[in-house]
C-alpha cells in the first residue's frame, strides 16, 4: 500500500462549490404540453427577442428607464455618510443586472433546444423532448451534421453476476406514469433561469469549480470513502450503486457516489469520464437523488461539463433523462434499490458508452473530445465523495450514502456491488489489486467483501459530523 501523498487525485475537487438553493418549485400534476416545431418562450430560453416576455428582464427595464427618468437629486452629507446610494449608482446595477439577465438568455437559448413535446414532471422538472440531432453535442464542430451512432457491441460477462444486480427496474419520477419521449427523440432535463442563478458564475455554469489539481484529497474540503485499481490499462467499469437521499446540509455542499474512468498524468492533462448519482441543491435546487454524467480532458479548466450543459456527449436513449431525479430510492432498515451503471470503450470506433439499469444504453462520449482516454483508463475508482465546507469551524453534517457507516451493513449503510472492470479484449472481469481509502474514516468509512450474489462489493458512506468527527 502506497503512503497517501502517492494517491492519485480521488477527485474531491471535482464538484463545483454549491450556494444556497434560493428557489424552490412546487409539486405539479404530471401533463404532456405539446410543442411542435417551436422554441420554448418560458425561462428565458428563447431568442433574445424574448427579451419582452421575461418577468426579470423587465422588470429591470422598467427600473432601468425609471432611474433614469426620475428628477436629479443632489447628494446631502447624511445621505453619504449612511451610505445610500445615489440614483447613477443604482442606474448601474440596474444596467449590470440586465447584461447579466442577457447572459443567461444566451446561455438558456444555447442548451435549451426546440422540442417536440414537453413532459412535466411531479418534482416540478420540464423533460423537453428533443430530436436527436439536434440536441447540444452537434453544436460540436466535428459533430455538426452527424446523427447518433449505432450501438456497439457490450463487453462479454464472464460471471452470473448479471441476472443478480438487474433484480429491480429503476425509474425516474419524470417517467412515473409511463410517458416517454417519441422515438427519434432524447429526453433533455429543461434548464431554467432560477437553475443558471444559483451557480457561482454564469461563465462556468454546468462545471466543476477548478482548483489546483492534488494527489491525495487532504485539506481540498472533499472527503471520500473509495475502491480503486491503477497500474494497468481499463476499458471501463461496471457496478451496481445503491441509492439514497443523503442530507446536505450546507449551501456549497454536495453528496455523490459514482464511478471514476480515469487517464492522464494527474495534472493539467487529466481526463475523466464519471457518472452515478449525486445531491447538489446548487446545480438542481433540490435534494433529490439524481443520475448525472461529467467528464473534462484538462483537469475542469475549460473543457466538459455535468450532463449535456455543452457539447461532448451524445444522448441516445428516449427513456432516461440525464440530471433527472432517480426513483424509488433506499430506505433504512427498508427495501433497498440500486443503479447498474456501466461505462465502456467501443473496441471498434474508440468511444465511450454508458449503459445504465437494465441494459438501457444511455450514448456515447466522442474519443476526439479527449486526449488520454483516447487509448484508455489507467485508473478507475467507484466510491462516495462529499464537499465539507466547515462554513462554522466545525465538521459539516453532509451525509455519504445512507448517511450510516460501512459497519451497519446491509439495509443500513450505502453499498456498490458487482464490480467489474473492462480489459483489452471487451471482457468484464472482477477488478485485480482493488485498494480502499478513507481519508477521513471517523466521518466517513468503507468496508470490502465478496460472495457469490455480489461478487466483488463494499460498504461506504457515514453522517458527517459526529462525537469522534467534531
Amino acid at each position: 500500500m502506497k503512503n497517501k501523498s502517492s494517491f492519485p487525485p480521488f477527485l474531491g475537487y471535482l464538484a463545483t462549490g454549491q450556494t444556497p438553493p434560493r428557489f424552490s418549485q412546487k409539486h405539479k400534476k404530471n401533463n404532456d404540453i405539446e410543442q411542435p416545431n417551436r422554441r420554448h418562450s418560458s425561462n428565458l430560453s428563447s431568442s433574445s427577442s424574448s427579451i419582452n416576455r421575461s418577468p426579470s428582464m423587465l422588470f429591470v427595464i422598467f427600473l432601468v428607464f425609471a432611474s433614469l427618468l426620475s428628477p436629479a437629486t443632489s447628494v446631502t452629507t447624511e445621505a453619504a455618510v449612511s451610505g445610500h446610494s445615489t440614483p447613477a449608482n443604482q442606474t448601474l446595477r440596474l444596467v449590470d443586472e440586465l447584461r447579466k439577465l442577457r447572459r443567461v438568455n444566451a446561455l438558456l437559448k444555447r442548451i435549451n433546444k426546440p422540442s417536440v413535446k414537453t413532459i412535466q414532471s411531479s418534482d416540478g422538472d420540464l423533460i423537453d423532448c428533443v430530436e436527436a440531432h439536434l440536441q447540444p453535442a452537434f453544436d460540436h464542430p466535428l459533430l455538426k451534421g452527424q446523427k447518433p451512432l449505432d450501438p456497439p457491441d457490450r463487453p462479454k460477462a464472464n460471471e452470473s453476476s448479471t441476472s443478480a444486480e438487474e433484480s429491480s427496474d429503476i425509474f425516474q419520477l419524470w417517467a412515473e406514469n409511463g410517458d416517454s419521449c417519441p422515438e427519434g427523440t432524447v429526453p433533455i432535463r429543461r434548464t431554467t433561469e432560477k437553475d443558471v442563478l444559483r451557480a457561482s458564475s454564469i461563465r462556468r455554469f454546468g462545471r466543476k469549480r477548478r482548483r489546483s489539481v492534488r494527489r491525495d484529497s487532504s485539506g481540498s474540503g472533499h472527503e471520500h470513502a473509495v475502491a480503486f485499481v491503477n497500474g494497468d490499462q481499463y476499458y471501463g467499469a461496471k457496478a451496481s450503486i445503491n441509492v439514497w437521499a443523503p442530507r446536505v446540509t450546507e449551501q456549497y455542499e454536495f453528496s455523490l457516489s459514482q464511478i471514476w474512468v480515469i487517464s492522464g498524468s494527474f495534472g493539467n492533462d487529466l481526463n475523466t469520464i464519471e457518472a452515478g448519482w449525486q445531491v447538489s441543491p446548487q446545480l438542481y435546487g433540490d435534494n433529490n437523488p439524481r443520475f448525472f454524467t461529467y467528464w473534462t480532458t484538462d483537469a475542469y479548466q475549460t473543457t466538459g461539463c455535468y450532463n449535456l450543459f455543452c457539447s461532448g456527449f451524445v444522448q441516445t436513449n428516449r427513456r432516461i433523462a440525464i440530471g433527472a431525479a432517480i426513483s424509488p430510492r433506499s430506505s433504512y432498515n427498508g427495501r433497498q434499490f440500486d443503479i447498474s451503471v456501466m461505462i465502456w470503450k467501443d473496441p471498434k470506433h474508440g468511444h465511450w458508452w454508458l449503459q445504465f439499469g437494465s441494459g438501457l444504453l444511455v450514448g456515447y462520449w466522442p474519443a476526439f473530445i479527449f486526449s488520454h482516454l483516447r487509448n484508455h483508463a489507467n485508473m478507475i475508482q467507484f466510491g462516495g465523495e462529499i464537499v465539507n465546507f466547515r462554513s462554522r469551524g466545525i465538521h459539516t453534517a453532509t451525509q455519504m450514502g445512507s448517511g450510516h457507516f460501512s459497519g451497519e451493513g446491509f439495509r443500513k449503510a450505502s453499498y456498490f456491488r458487482n464490480l467489474q472492470v473492462v480489459d483489452w479484449d471487451n471482457n468484464l472481469i472482477p477488478p485485480q489489486n482493488l485498494r480502499l481509502l478513507a481519508d477521513h474514516p471517523n466521518c466517513y468509512d468503507i468496508r470490502q467483501g465478496r460472495n457469490s450474489v455480489w461478487g466483488m462489493y463494499f460498504y461506504y458512506g457515514g453522517p458527517g459530523r459526529n462525537v469522534r468527527c467534531p
